[in-house]
């Protein structure tokens, strides 16, 4: 029997598999996290190959959107189910149309559908994935005892009857939009999948598990050492530590707390960008959405940084992290990042300048982690600094490596004068990761774990103290090796 007139997800999964676990609510969302990592790079891999510049997917998911990379946003259509959907009109300095109102939700590229109130399903996470070289289904759900259940499937038997209880909802909460969304469904045949697919799925979250493993060998070795202490190896020392530092209850916090606040920012970003693509909005309403927009993206990105810190922390050293490095062209990088740097430093009142070499080389690193670690760093650098300054950013090659330089400027402008020394900002800790900025009310990841995050992005970060100028921040990255003759 179902706990409602239609099964949710999870009764669908369990009912084609021989058992279900309960598991404590941390493990079973360590599980849904790392698949969904994995979930992510197969989708990236697969996109990349296709020839094809039409859309070549379908994701249904609750309760947010899951995926934030362009390639997989500009080509997945997205459909986000939600218990509580977003009301755009609370946006709205005016009465929006009729029929803008009543069809926001049914947008055809990205489209956000209701669930009713009384529906378990508004209590699960789930994505389903459609593609032409394979279907899969993820669930993340609650049981009435407080633990929780992940499970998932390529069976394309299984996804199909996961996609048949979500079309049923779709039928009562808005049956114009079914035959659409169905058709879409449907285009994507549901074979069997490539056992490479799934094998390179594997592999993908064996990637996202070395963390997990480590501490689960380091509690067992340590209730074992208590009962027979002369007869095991000893454990090494990095991972000792790291097993400490998963405990401190200030690093889960962090991760939760940026989980929690980047799930309703990129849920607000979606309607935003779904009112966004109507054409009859007046100009001034477009204006504020585009800085809602923007100060979403922002935020979600601050959120998405200090989850990966928080995260790196946990790890048994900074190499285990799975972030994985290619070939990365810092031009395109800093063609995209440098307006908004700038943007950034207007803001406070202060002028950036960037100077850059003719021609930039390959180097090798993280091309969505770069971007947001030096986004990130440029932002708490622009708040540390008084208005009026001048930052400067130079990129010059350091044998084989770039060194990217992030310095203020004098503000003395004569030059027969001596520059007025620079008091640096105070600061205070705040935990393991974060420090707090009384003068200006800036909360941001510390220096130690900013380090971590360039090192598991293959760089290096320096940072000096010059009494002239105030910080000096030095970013080395290593250069692609048929880059190193540039």
């Amino acid at each position: 029997m179902y706990e409602w007139i239609l099964p949710s997800l999870k009764e669908v999964l369990a009912q084609s598999q021989s058992t279900v676990a309960e598991c404590s609510p941390a493990k079973a969302e360590w599980q849904w996290r790392i698949s969904l990592a994995a979930t992510e790079q197969l989708l990236i891999n697969t996109l990349a190959t296709a020839a094809s510049d039409t859309t070549q997917g379908l994701v249904l998911a609750a309760p947010a959107p899951l995926f934030s990379q362009p390639i997989l946003t500009q080509n997945l259509q997205t459909v986000t189910f939600t218990a509580k959907p977003f009301n755009p009109l609370a946006l709205m300095p005016f009465q929006m149309p009729v029929a803008i109102a009543t069809t926001y939700e049914t947008a055809p590229h990205e489209s956000v559908l209701p669930l009713l109130a009384a529906d378990p399903l508004g209590t699960e996470q789930f994505c389903l994935v459609f593609t032409d070289k394979f279907r899969l289904v993820l669930v993340l759900a609650e049981h009435k005892s407080g633990q929780k259940t992940f499970l998932f499937s390529f069976e394309p038997e299984v996804v199909q009857q996961a996609w048949r209880a979500l079309g049923a909802r779709v039928m009562l909460t808005n049956p114009d939009f079914f035959a659409d969304l169905d058709a879409l469904v449907q285009q994507y045949s549901p074979v069997a999948p490539d056992y490479r697919t799934v094998i390179q799925f594997s592999q993908l979250l064996l990637q996202e598990l070395p963390e997990l493993e480590a501490d689960k060998e380091i509690r067992e070795h340590s209730e074992t050492t208590s009962q027979t202490p002369s007869t095991l190896p000893c454990v090494n020392s990095s991972i000792s530590s790291s097993a400490k530092v998963s405990s401190r209850p200030d690093v889960e916090l962090l991760q939760a707390f940026a989980h929690e606040v980047r799930t309703p920012l990129t849920t607000i970003r979606t309607m935003t960008r779904l009112l966004l693509k109507r054409k009859d909005l007046p100009a001034n309403v477009i204006s504020r959405l585009e800085v809602i927009d923007h100060e979403c993206t922002e935020q979600i990105d601050r959120m998405e940084l200090l989850f990966k810190a928080a995260e790196l922390e946990t790890s048994a050293s900074v190499k285990s992290s799975h972030t994985q490095l290619t070939p990365t062209s810092l031009d395109q990088v800093l063609q995209q990042s440098i307006p908004r740097w700038q943007q950034a430093a207007s803001r406070r009142s202060l002028t950036l300048d960037v100077v850059l070499p003719q021609q930039l080389p390959t180097v090798v690193s993280n091309p969505t982690m770069l971007d947001r670690v030096l986004t990130g760093l440029i932002e708490n650098f622009t708040r540390s600094l008084p208005a009026g300054s001048h930052i400067q950013v130079q990129v010059i090659p350091a044998g084989d490596q770039l060194k990217l330089q992030l310095s203020p400027q004098p503000q003395c402008k004569d030059t027969s004068k001596a520059a007025t020394p620079t008091t640096p900002p105070i600061r205070k800790a705040l935990g393991q990761l974060l420090m707090f900025q009384p003068e200006t009310g800036t909360i941001s990841l510390n220096i130690a774990a900013t380090k971590h995050l360039f090192q598991a992005i293959g760089g290096k970060l320096i940072v000096r103290q010059r009494p002239e100028y105030g910080e000096v921040l030095t970013i080395f990255l290593p250069l692609e090796v048929s880059a190193k003759q540039w």
